[in-house]
């Protein structure tokens, strides 16, 4: 049987994509934001030469990177509330499970990031007499970020991708609108064609960003 596709009855149906594109962004930039907190914290903290210290940030880090998202958020969702004996909200849920999921990847860019840099950068900074934290902060943090930014990049669009998930707990992302959408009209080949565009859209200037960056990096001179 041909099908007969149908793009036109979907117009009427914009302001409800729109409100899904709305929130998918803000949960990626609240997220990657909360996320890089957290990397930030962790990457520097997985310097430390403490076992103490290194153990927890260690099995945070494989717990949010060796387990599904998916299974994540509805841990965080169903399980966590009955470990707390509170609610959560299933938007304060998405964010959590996002930000620490994320955080974990960006702790490790972090911290590869920083070890990456010559040891006679880490010299020079001592032989300055600058405290451990000025030297992190003027001289190795800044050398690092450049090296930094193109995994950042490719997590963040990775981010974005993962926020269709909390779809899953009924947050009115862009992937939850569609089902909306698909259940009103009866048109899912349409209706997730589009929302499959839509996320190319927001995608694929971010991924050919992070190639341009990637190629100018190797470009540059050590």
């Amino acid at each position: 049987m041909h099908y007969q596709w149908d793009f036109g009855l979907l117009w009427r149906y914009a302001p409800l994509f729109w409100s899904g594109v709305l929130v998918t962004l803000a949960y990626t930039g609240v997220t990657i934001a909360i996320g890089l907190l957290i990397g930030l914290v962790v990457g520097l903290g997985r310097l430390a030469k403490s076992w103490l210290l290194n153990l927890p940030l260690i099995a945070f880090i494989e717990v949010f990177r060796c387990t599904p998202v998916l299974v994540q958020i509805v841990w965080f969702y169903y399980a966590l509330p009955v470990l707390l004996g509170v609610q959560i909200p299933a938007v304060v849920a998405g964010i959590m499970t996002l930000s620490c999921y994320t955080g974990a990847f960006y702790a490790e860019i972090f911290r590869g990031g920083i070890i990456s840099i010559e040891q006679g950068q880490w010299d020079a900074a001592r032989a300055l007499g600058l405290s451990p934290w000025q030297m992190m902060r003027r001289v190795i943090l800044p050398q690092a970020v450049r090296r930094m930014i193109p995994p950042f990049v490719n997590q963040s669009i990775t981010q974005l991708k993962n926020t269709s998930l909390v779809s899953t707990i009924a947050v009115p992302d862009l992937l939850y609108n569609g089902t909306l959408i698909t259940a009103d009209t009866y048109r899912p080949l349409e209706v997730y064609t589009v929302v499959a565009l839509i996320y190319f859209v927001l995608l694929f200037p971010s991924t050919l960003l992070a190639q341009y960056y990637e190629r100018r990096l190797a470009q540059r001179p050590r």
